[in-house]
């Protein structure tokens, strides 16, 4: 069940980088860690 979880969480992150599309390897940054705080979020609440 935690795969799933995770994979839908990667899964959703990379589509919203995608629809957001940062024009500067700064903004890329900030988005993947955001992003990587947002999946640390998910496994401590399993």
């Amino acid at each position: 069940m935690k795969k799933i979880i995770v994979a839908a969480t990667l899964f959703s992150l990379i589509s919203l980088l995608g629809i957001t599309g940062c024009s500067t390897m700064e903004g890329v940054g900030k988005d993947i860690q955001k992003g990587g705080k947002a999946i640390e979020k998910t496994a401590k609440k399993y």
